[in-house]
């Protein structure tokens, strides 16, 4: 379950990222620009600290999760008889969350504190749905950094299994295989094939 919550804390890193980019002051060199104290600057207004936050268990929850997958598995490796890429699920995830978000901020003003509150109940709400229905693994931060997602058949499972890996998979491939729930595994190339 934890695992699930990272993944979806992890993949709200784009929002954190364009909402700050749309709250910090920026000045181009005209006149009168100066910088207020660092304090104002992390307590007003709330949203700079929370996303700032956001961020940085993003950046720990990703080494986490880096560490779980390079630690792999201890199971025995399995051959991949059918294979399909949902890697479009990814800008999904971020086509229908994370943009209409950033606009909720533009539109809404989330220096004001019933908005603020509003953007947290709908994250709040968003994540539970992502993680009840097991859609936790379309993540756009892990596209960027390289990870590929599968739904593969393998010839010791029934039915099809969903695979995060680094790896460019095909059919015929044998992989070992990390479990996050009973559909979804960390998955890791095994041997030459």
């Amino acid at each position: 379950m934890w695992q699930k919550i990272e993944l979806y804390i992890l993949s709200l890193a784009f929002l954190f990222i364009l909402i700050l980019a749309n709250q910090i002051p920026v000045c181009f060199g005209w006149s009168g620009c100066q910088f207020v104290d660092w304090r104002t600057f992390f307590t007003y207004p709330q949203v700079i600290p929370f996303c700032i936050l956001g961020l940085v268990l993003c950046i720990i929850f990703f080494f986490r999760f880096k560490y779980r997958f390079i630690k792999g598995s201890s199971l025995p490796a399995e051959t991949i008889t059918a294979i399909e890429s949902v890697n479009y699920e990814n800008l999904t995830f971020l086509a229908t969350y994370v943009i209409p978000l950033v606009c909720f901020d533009l539109d809404f003003h989330l220096t004001e504190n019933r908005n603020f509150l509003m953007l947290i109940l709908v994250l709040i709400l968003i994540g539970w749905i992502y993680i009840k229905t097991n859609i936790f693994y379309t993540n756009p931060t892990l596209a960027v950094l390289g990870f590929r997602v599968y739904k593969i058949s393998t010839n010791k499972r029934t039915g099809s299994v969903v695979v995060i890996t680094k790896q460019v998979l095909t059919n015929g491939n044998q992989v070992r295989l990390n479990q996050i729930d009973d559909k979804t595994y960390f998955g890791e190339k095994y041997g030459n094939r």
